[in-house]
C-alpha cells in the first residue's frame, strides 16, 4: 500500500468520524426541535383554553358589574323611599299634634258641660278607647299658662233639675216610640208577616182578612 492510498484512507476515516459526530448532533437537534414543537403545540392548546377561561371570567365580571349596578340602583331607590316615608311620617305626626291641640280644649269643654248639665262622666281619652293606636304618652301634656294657678279638683256636680230631666225622658220616650215596629199579622195563605191593615199580601197577592173585622155601625 502506497503512501497516497494511506492518506486517502486516512481522509475517509476522518470524514466518517466528522459525519458521525455531525449526524449525532443533527439527531440531537432534530429531537430537540420535535420536543419543542410538541411542547409549543401543547402550550398553544393550553393558551386557547386559558383565553377561553379569560373570556368566561370577563363575562362573569360584567355580569357581576351589572348586578352591582342594579344593587346600587335599588339601594338609591330604597333610600329615596325611606326619606319620603320619613317625611310623610313626620308630616302626619305633626298634623296629628296640631289637631290634638284643637281637640284637647274642646274635649275639656265638652266634659265640663256633661258634668255640670247632665251629671255624666267624662268622655274617654283617645288612648282609653278600644282599639286605639294612641298611647298615653303619644302627645305631651298641656303645660299650664305662666302665672296661672291650678284650679282645685271639681266636686261632683249636682243632678240636673227635674224639669230638664223630664224633658230628656220625654225626648227619649218619643224616640223609642218612633223606633217601634208597626203592628204585623200572618198571611193566611203564605203565613208571612205583613202589615196588620194590608188588604192584599204583597208576597202571594192573596186577599188578607182581618181576624177582628170592624162591625158595621147600627143605623
Amino acid at each position: 500500500m502506497t503512501a497516497e492510498n494511506e492518506r486517502e484512507i486516512y481522509h475517509k476515516l476522518e470524514a466518517m468520524k466528522e459525519i458521525r459526530n455531525k449526524t449525532i448532533t443533527l439527531e440531537r437537534l432534530k429531537r430537540s426541535i420535535l420536543n419543542e414543537v410538541r411542547s409549543g403545540d401543547q402550550e398553544g392548546r393550553c393558551l386557547a383554553q386559558y383565553k377561553r377561561e379569560m373570556e368566561l371570567l370577563q363575562q362573569e365580571k360584567m355580569s357581576h358589574v351589572e348586578e352591582l349596578r342594579q344593587i346600587h340602583a335599588d339601594i338609591n331607590a330604597m333610600e329615596t323611599v325611606i326619606k319620603q316615608t320619613e317625611e310623610s311620617m313626620s308630616r302626619k305626626l305633626s298634623n296629628a299634634s296640631r289637631l290634638h291641640e284643637d281637640y284637647r280644649p274642646l274635649k275639656t269643654e265638652v266634659d265640663l258641660l256633661r258634668r255640670q248639665c247632665l251629671g255624666l262622666e267624662r268622655l274617654p281619652d283617645l288612648h282609653e278607647e278600644e282599639g286605639s293606636p294612641i298611647t298615653p304618652d303619644r302627645f305631651p301634656a298641656a303645660a299650664p299658662a305662666r302665672g296661672a294657678f291650678l284650679a282645685p279638683a271639681p266636686r261632683k256636680p249636682p243632678p240636673p233639675p227635674p224639669a230638664f230631666r223630664s224633658a230628656l225622658e220625654q225626648d227619649f220616650l218619643t224616640v223609642s216610640l218612633r223606633q217601634q215596629p208597626p203592628p204585623m199579622k200572618s198571611c193566611l195563605s203564605c203565613h208571612q208577616q205583613i202589615h196588620r191593615n194590608a188588604p192584599i199580601c204583597p208576597l202571594c197577592k192573596a186577599k188578607s182578612r182581618s181576624r177582628n173585622p170592624k162591625k158595621p155601625k147600627k143605623k
